[in-house]
């Protein structure tokens, strides 16, 4: 009697070898534990992106070749308008003797040479990459923003604002290299989200037919073309500058995050081992030797040269690299470490610092903008005043940058409170390119150097007006106010724009007017 009894009895658990085996969870509550789907409204979602980034092209094309200084480059295209234009005509690399050392790798300024070569060695010719790069950044941002939120109205509002970036805007629109690194970024952070979905969605199905638990590891998932994608873009980011190699380490240490949650999600028994053993190695090699050989592979024309800057610098030194390395492959090493001395020693002077020179802490806000182009007085084309003034400043929109540090606070509080992936991925994002710089606080800054980091500030800002908007299935009260207060924050960010237009074009205006565009002390 006792032992018939005895299995439901309210003191059986001191009787068992351990505690009661939970049942495994429906396969339906882990598959909404993998997330939503992506949005359904595909043909709307295409026609948002094509309208916006055709906004994009009116504005970032709009009088391109303007200004120019007296018909040269402005700033630092000085620097790589010429270089570009020596590689259309020199086989693809720089080896004028003038320059001493060229200090970045090549892939900027060939995409700059290409434009020379379809325009010729006017504005218009070393700006229109440049352009191209800018404009396909809008595109990406709506399509990466859409899928992290589900929302095409959303993905739209992250393209109109990055539109209306100053620094976007005016960094589309000169002959350097920042832009091109930002595409390159932005392209395998859209890479890697679409490569989050398509795991998980692996993932369902692999719930659906139970057959997660037939490992403690969980599945193995297979080519990942997606990340494949991601680490040929970071590949291309570090072949336009060498800080792309923080966004490589960033974006790895993201996608293991990502993978060992999606594993976890799915009721894999050990996730973390199982992340350790099925997925590292693929990260390895798709965001890590990929890079490597796409970095490589950038400096073909080097390769192929026998007048580059020091392409056979370890033959005549006797040195260079490792010696199990073949002589070229020395010779890129050892020319590296000539730019990496250079790089580390560009500090600031202490009895003469750049007047546009500004450190990290100042840039989260735009606290101190840089002038590209000034001309004042009689230089200036007439603007119906007394006095003209024509300038090209480099200024974050106020309305988009000011607020950057509550973005900055919410999302990190959205990551640590409720685990919110998509602001993580925004301060990955964001941090990889602005922390690392912390590091030789010594060295020459410019605020040029935020340029890829603006589209994580833009989809940082765009996930909180998501929330101020509030779910599709809220309220009709609430839904109506949150997208009262949307559009007119958005409104705010394209009248500010706007005003700011005429000195981040070289419009001439009046020095009244001019005035009135220096909003802060330090624009000045």
């Amino acid at each position: 009697m006792a032992l018939g009894t005895l299995g439901g009895s309210a003191d059986s658990g001191a009787l068992t070898a351990g505690p009661p085996v939970q049942p495994p969870p429906e396969p339906a509550a882990v598959v909404d534990r993998l997330g939503p789907p992506p949005p359904t409204d595909r043909l709307r979602g295409w026609v948002v992106t094509a309208s916006v980034t055709l906004l994009a092209v009116i504005v970032r094309f709009w009088n391109l070749g303007y200004p120019t200084d007296k018909g040269t480059p402005v700033f630092d295209e000085k620097h790589y308008a010429p270089q570009a234009w020596q590689m259309l005509r020199n086989g693809g690399v720089e080896d004028n003797p003038g320059y001493e050392l060229v200090v970045h790798p090549p892939l900027g300024k060939q995409l700059i040479a290409i434009g020379e070569g379809l325009f010729g060695y006017d504005g218009l010719g070393w700006r229109v990459s440049a352009a191209v790069a800018g404009t396909l950044c809008v595109l990406l941002i709506v399509r990466a923003t859409r899928r992290m939120t589900r929302s095409t109205l959303l993905g739209g509002i992250a393209g109109v604002l990055l539109i209306c970036d100053g620094v976007s805007h005016v960094q589309s629109r000169i002959g350097m290299l920042d832009i091109f690194l930002a595409l390159f970024v932005l392209g395998a952070f859209t890479a890697l989200v679409v490569d989050r979905d398509d795991v998980r969605a692996r993932m369902a199905r692999v719930v659906a037919d139970g057959r997660v638990g037939e490992s403690p590891f969980g599945p193995r998932l297979g080519v990942r073309w997606w990340r494949f994608a991601a680490g040929v873009m970071l590949g291309l980011a570090c072949a336009v500058k060498w800080s792309g190699i923080y966004w490589v380490l960033a974006f790895a240490a993201l996608c293991l995050l990502w993978d060992v949650t999606a594993r976890r999600a799915a009721g894999v028994q050990k996730p973390w081992v199982g992340t350790l053993v099925r997925d590292v190695g693929p990260v390895v090699w798709a965001m890590a030797a990929i890079p490597l050989l796409v970095y490589l592979s950038s400096w073909w024309a080097w390769f192929g040269s026998e007048t580059a800057i020091d392409r056979h610098a370890a033959t005549a030194a006797g040195v260079g690299g490792p010696s199990f390395l073949p002589e070229s492959l020395r010779s890129l090493w050892l020319y590296s470490s000539h730019v990496l001395d250079f790089h580390s020693h560009l500090l600031t002077p202490g009895d003469k610092p750049h007047p546009w020179e500004s450190k990290p802490w100042t840039w989260p806000m735009g606290l101190r903008p840089m002038v590209y182009h000034l001309n004042s007085g009689s230089a200036a084309p007439p603007c119906g005043a007394t006095e003209c003034y024509s300038t090209v400043m480099l200024v974050g929109t106020p309305a988009l940058w000011l607020p950057a540090l509550f973005v900055g606070a919410w999302s990190l509080w959205r990551t640590v409170t409720s685990f919110d992936w998509r602001y993580a991925a925004v301060l990955v994002g964001y941090g990889a390119g602005f922390l690392p710089w912390f590091v030789n606080i010594d060295r020459q800054m410019y605020f040029f150097y935020m340029t890829p980091v603006a589209p994580f500030l833009v989809i940082g800002t765009t996930l909180v007006l998501g929330e101020i908007l509030g779910r599709a299935r809220a309220g009709v009260e609430r839904r109506k106010t949150g997208l009262l207060v949307v559009a007119l924050y958005v409104g705010a960010v394209i009248a500010n724009f706007a005003w700011l237009w005429p000195i981040l074009n070289g419009d001439s205006i009046s020095a009244a007017h001019y005035q009135a565009e220096l909003w802060l002390p330090s624009w000045k």
